[in-house]
């Protein structure tokens, strides 16, 4: 092996260690692995950024582009509002909504169209008195199997096709990932509807009801007594008496800011500030008959700067919403929140499931699935809200603002496709064209444009593309592709292709999908160049692996998303994602050695 050989796979192990660990973001580790190939000379100088104007990375923005316009315009709402004839059984419920959810991941991004129809399996659920989680990890492994079918359904697969052009002189074209994807996301769903959902944990079927769905216990709040509390001079062991079960006191914050126990014998005093455990409906009467305000990132600057308190108690409106994987908030904390929506939201209390949450509120960094209690000023601020990457929960509305909007918006979306398939224009530039078009009709406002691109993606998809060049100047894809054919030189093609999948599907669960695409991939083309076969077969391969993330909740945003309202606990995903990794193996080998024959 060379020097630049053993320097690429140093930087493809950090790459995977770093992205299993999962203390950086998934783009910070492609920017960390951009500047060790910069710094070790694996790629010419004009060449480390050019990633960022990869096709593959143009097309995902604006494919998650078009997405938010087809979101925005109402179309899943639309077919939405035809699912409630059909939730009259659970196998009808689950069936018609992970359905609907597949069909849109198709042709838009496949966490838009969970974000989507999360509400209304939520308030389906809660309509016929059934558990969230008997529905939500099957919605969300229903977006994900529908990724599959189609080259935008999720960013993996329009890698594979810029990759298979950039190799063997052509793209895929939209429909040529339908011959296998379709099948085999047609077999998952027939599983997860008539086996699956039954190997969800019998606790998570039956142990956490719609109207239980944000728990006391779950939600930690800050409260202040103020002057005229009924609460001042009585000690901590009587206040159980005048809450009632409703509201538990676990902690005090003493004079520098830590969170303490409270003694029992204590008496409370002015301005003391109490860690409560309440549910939101409990909030207002807790606030106007024990004389307490609940106390936000933006009322405590208020009340240093100012000295004094203010009678907040009566303007509090309350909204939860969940933050979702490609939140702008991420990693940040109240104090951004209440900057980035101009003091019109407040932070008053979160919900994390599965993790009890021991810092204080302004101290607490967001992730992906956290359930905000948002104070609201003044009018309503749902569009805030959503630009914000939250997710409103659990009462929220259809958007019905502009399902007028929605069939011009299928219209301009199928002539991009149109477009594409006869060869008039490139995919890429039949969607930003359609964008142009979305932008001349208001569907999409020119302000929010490029809030809707998911930015760390394309950072990490323009961070790793430099890697991939690295190996393949350095030649150690050739010869990794060359040692794993030696090792398996007895077994037949067929055996190949399901190992190339699995390999693949175990990457996905630990490290993203889009990076996982781009190490596959073309390794695959050099084990097929190795073996003289069609490498078609193996790029799809790696096609259908990179989109079977079911194991953690960690391997796809979608499972992330559904973890906190379905109150699922991490070891809950294999349960039943692993026999259905196991069908896709089953079926799609096969299906791949007919559909692109060797």
């Amino acid at each position: 092996m060379t020097l630049d050989q053993w320097l690429s796979l140093g930087l493809l192990a950090l790459a995977l260690v770093l992205f299993a660990w999962g203390r950086f973001r998934h783009d910070v580790v492609a920017l960390i692995v951009l500047i060790g190939v910069a710094v070790t000379g694996l790629v010419p100088p004009d060449q480390l950024v050019s990633g960022f104007g990869h096709p593959a990375v143009i097309t995902v923005a604006a494919v998650l582009v078009v997405s938010r316009a087809m979101k925005s315009a109402g179309v899943i709402d639309v077919l939405a509002r035809y699912i409630e004839p059909f939730t009259k059984t659970a196998f009808l419920q689950m069936t018609v909504l992970t359905g609907v959810c597949a069909v849109a991941s198709a042709f838009m991004n496949n966490v838009g169209a969970l974000a989507v129809l999360l509400p209304v399996a939520l308030a389906s659920a809660e309509e016929r008195g059934r558990p969230p989680a008997l529905l939500l990890m099957p919605l969300a492994f229903g977006s994900i199997l529908g990724g599959m079918m189609t080259l935008i359904g999720t960013p993996p697969n329009i890698i594979i096709s810029t990759i298979r052009a950039q190799t063997l002189g052509e793209p895929y074209g939209m429909f040529d990932f339908s011959y296998v994807g379709v099948p085999v996301a047609v077999a998952g769903l027939l599983f997860i509807a008539l086996i699956g959902w039954r190997l969800i944990p019998k606790e998570r079927k039956g142990g956490i009801s719609p109207d239980q769905l944000f728990q006391i216990s779950d939600y930690i709040v800050e409260a202040r007594v103020r002057e005229k509390s009924k609460l001042i001079g009585k000690r901590m062991a009587h206040v159980a008496q005048i809450t009632g079960e409703a509201v538990v006191i676990t902690g005090k914050v003493n004079a520098d800011g830590q969170i303490e126990t409270p003694e029992p014998w204590r008496p409370l005093a002015h301005n003391d500030i109490l860690i409560l455990k309440a549910d939101p409906k409990d909030l207002e009467p807790l606030i106007d008959e024990l004389g307490v305000e609940v106390v936000t990132d933006r009322s405590r600057k208020e009340d240093e700067e100012n000295g004094e308190e203010k009678d907040r108690g009566k303007e509090l409106r309350f909204t939860e919403a969940m933050v979702t994987p490609d939140s702008p908030l991420l990693g940040r904390g109240a104090a951004t929140l209440e900057l980035r929506s101009g003091y019109q939201l407040a932070l008053m209390a979160i919900a994390r499931m599965g993790e009890q949450i021991r810092r204080r509120l302004h101290n607490v960094r967001f992730q992906p699935g956290d359930v905000l209690l948002l104070q609201q000023r003044g009018e309503d601020q749902s569009e805030l809200i959503a630009d914000l990457g939250l997710l409103p929960l659990p009462e929220r509305g259809l958007n019905l603002g502009q399902q007028r909007k929605a069939l011009l918006a299928v219209v301009i979306f199928a002539g991009a496709i149109a477009l594409s398939m006869f060869g008039i224009l490139p995919i890429a530039v039949a969607f930003i064209a359609a964008i142009v078009c979305y932008l001349a009709t208001g569907i999409l406002k020119l302000r929010e444009l490029y809030s809707h691109i998911d930015w760390p993606v394309i950072v990490l998809l323009g961070g790793m593309i430099p890697l991939g060049t690295a190996l393949e100047i350095s030649g150690t894809t050739t010869l990794l592709a060359g040692s794993l054919l030696g090792l398996t030189s007895e077994l037949p093609v067929w055996a190949l292709l399901a190992l190339v999948m699995i390999v693949t599907m175990f990457l996905s669960d630990i490290i993203n999908n889009a990076a996982t695409a781009l190490i596959m991939a073309p390794l695959a083309i050099a084990i097929a160049a190795g073996l003289d076969v069609n490498p078609d077969p193996f790029l799809m391969s790696v096609a259908i692996g990179a989109s079977c993330a079911f194991l953690t909740p960690i391997g796809h945003q979608s499972n992330t998303l559904v973890m906190a309202p379905g109150g699922y606990r991490f070891s809950d995903y294999w349960r039943m994602g692993l026999p259905l990794e196991a069908l896709i193996v089953l079926i799609a080998v096969p299906l791949l050695m007919v559909a692109w024959p060797l």
